[in-house]
């Protein structure tokens, strides 16, 4: 049960993170770790590269989804 809860706030709240360690083959924890510790050091502004990755990764996916056309019928 606790690893459901576990999965799914990863999947939701740290999307980002996962997406970087699996594109640089670092853990994600490591990356979640050096975030927290840029945004104190910098007083939050990471919070503001954050959303803008999270923005980016969004689109990506839709771009690879396939979405349905009018030939599709």
């Amino acid at each position: 049960m606790i690893k459901a809860i576990q999965s799914l706030i990863e999947k939701q709240a740290f999307g980002v993170c996962e997406w970087l360690g699996e594109k640089w083959g670092i853990k994600s924890s490591r990356i979640r770790i050096y975030f927290i510790y840029a945004s104190f050091l910098t007083f939050g502004s990471p919070i503001i590269l954050y959303f803008v990755l999270l923005f980016w990764i969004e689109h990506i996916d839709l771009l690879k989804s396939k979405r349905p056309t009018i030939w599709d019928f």
